[in-house]
């Protein structure tokens, strides 16, 4: 059996894929890879189907040992110098790992999350259909830790076409996202105080969410109660202190907090590779319609 034994796991690594949809009745949320893209391109440079686990890193330092056989890695998302016995082989590219030799990932210099595929992909008993964790709540296989070995699954009969796949750097600056109106933009002073205030990501972000700092925005109700709704990917919650909350895959299936808009599905991948401290500019896709109807554009 090929698998691979791991070593570090830096400060997070889980194993991922695109999540447990339809389950938001029964109160499961989707969870998944936080970078849909970076762990979808992992899959494809191995031809393996999007849907197979992926190792999740967060912030690098990752180590692992393969064993039992030759196996096809790449690793994909935040670039984290990938070796092989300490030798390079490049982010966004295929590299043949033999028996014994050990796979490393640093920290990258932009981004936050790194995606580290391989060919027949991770293969661990799933949960609710899903090898997705989900860290609210709890549900798929724990996060990795030293010592764990995980088997590498069977290989399609398909071959890798490419050995290197042509991916824009991962920003390091200032990081704009598009934002949907509403729906509850209407609950608050200045809904487009949103889109002209510079934000700040926070450490106190997670898959949960990402948290913003920068001036308040204002409720117009202060004392009146938003029933709770049912929340998405990418929903932009206002708590009470006004400090935005982008919601990330591992959101409650509901919430409380007035949504003043929501983060286009394609944005929320770049939200995921956002590190604390990055500044971030929200902007309308379509213009916003005042609450009394009127237009201002």
């Amino acid at each position: 059996m090929i698998a691979l034994d791991v070593l570090r796991t830096g400060p997070l690594a889980l194993l991922e894929d695109l999540g447990r949809p339809g389950l938001a009745h029964v109160g499961v949320t989707r969870s998944g890879a936080a970078d849909r893209n970076a762990h979808r391109l992992a899959n494809r440079l191995l031809a393996n189907p999007d849907d197979r686990a992926t190792v999740e890193i967060t912030l690098g330092g990752f180590a692992a040992r393969v064993r039992g056989g030759d196996v096809d890695v790449a690793v994909t998302g935040a670039d984290s110098d990938p070796a092989v016995d300490g030798i390079p082989f490049g982010t966004n590219s295929i590299h043949r790992v033999r028996a014994g030799q050990v796979i490393t990932l640093g920290t990258p210099r932009a981004g936050l999350r790194s995606y580290l595929a391989v060919r027949g992909g991770i293969d661990v008993e799933p949960a609710l259909g899903s090898r997705s964790y989900d860290t609210m709540s709890g549900i798929g296989p724990r996060p990795l830790r030293a010592g764990d070995v995980l088997a590498v699954g069977t290989q399609s009969e398909q071959y890798p076409e490419l050995d290197q796949a042509p991916v824009a750097a991962i920003a390091a600056g200032r990081i704009e996202l598009r934002v949907v109106p509403g729906p509850r933009d209407d609950w608050f002073t200045d809904p487009d105080a949103l889109v002209h205030t510079d934000w700040i990501a926070t450490d106190r972000s997670d898959r949960v969410g990402m948290r913003l700092s920068g001036s308040p925005l204002t409720y117009r109700w202060p004392d009146r109660q938003l029933p709770s709704e049912g929340a998405i990917r990418g929903a932009i919650q206002v708590p009470p202190n006004g400090q935005p909350v982008i919601l990330g895959p591992d959101h409650p299936v509901t919430g409380g907090y007035p949504v003043i808009g929501v983060v286009t599905d394609a944005d929320t991948d770049t939200v995921a590779q956002i590190r604390p401290g990055q500044a971030v500019r929200l902007r309308w896709t379509t213009p916003r319609i005042p609450a009394d109807g009127s237009q201002d554009w």
